[in-house]
């Protein structure tokens, strides 16, 4: 890294951070007339929000935290190769810290006192930007989330066993598909080291459904939703 660029970087990652701040299951929540974090598991992120007010809230929650973490990844690749093509060396190793750091943003919001969601979406959204090298591996990952959904109907162990995933099908990409020209340690292990860290990152903010798959309390998808007491049963 050229610390000439230091500044550059260090504001491309603060936007990246600000952008996935933004906390779209609690502004959805709030159109609707409701704190999602007083309802359901009380997270902010997508599956909560499909849970507490609808699948099409869930879905458009989920696009939003999508793209929360995308646009940050590509505009540092518009920015950087398209605008300054001389830059382009920095590309790949700016992308995943932007893409990290819009994640960072949405899991640790400081709009809710850095409590947000699990990650899931704006993982998604920041490494399938990542074209090519992240977007096939993103993809299989999808495919390993909607495989384990289908078979089991718990959205946590779907979106446990695509974080894990993800770090295996990398490498699976650079061993199985060789880039012209080959990817270098020096660019493909931060980006490594960067996919582990938020596969286990996602594990983590995963714990208390862990705790409920091993109790058997977990919901599944198409259950009944359970019925939250009312105010007035509260008070009785």
């Amino acid at each position: 890294m050229n610390w000439m660029h230091a500044p550059l970087w260090a504001l491309m990652i603060s936007i990246g951070f600000v952008c996935g701040s933004i906390p779209f299951g609690l502004i959805i929540g709030r159109a609707k007339g409701i704190d999602i974090r007083q309802h359901g598991s009380k997270n902010i992120g997508a599956t909560n929000v499909g849970r507490v007010l609808g699948r099409k809230f869930g879905l458009l929650c989920f696009f939003l935290d999508a793209l929360k973490g995308a646009l940050p990844v590509l505009g540092v690749w518009w920015f950087l190769a398209r605008q300054h093509p001389e830059e382009i060396n920095m590309v790949g190793m700016l992308m995943p810290l932007v893409g990290v750091a819009a994640i960072l943003g949405h899991v640790f919001s400081p709009w809710v006192g850095f409590r947000g969601g699990k990650g899931v979406a704006t993982s998604f959204g920041a490494l399938l930007s990542m074209w090519p090298l992240m977007t096939f591996p993103t993809l299989g990952a999808l495919l390993v989330w909607i495989v384990v959904l289908k078979i089991f109907r718990f959205v946590s162990l779907a979106s446990i066993c695509a974080a894990i995933s993800l770090p295996l099908l990398l490498i699976f990409r650079v061993k199985a598909f060789e880039a012209e020209p080959p990817i270098t340690v020096d660019a493909f292990l931060p980006l490594l080291i960067a996919v582990a860290t938020l596969a286990l990152l996602v594990v983590w903010k995963h714990r208390t459904n862990i705790s409920r798959l091993r109790a058997g309390t977990e919901p599944r998808v198409g259950a009944p939703k359970p019925i939250e007491p009312s105010s007035a049963t509260l008070r009785s």
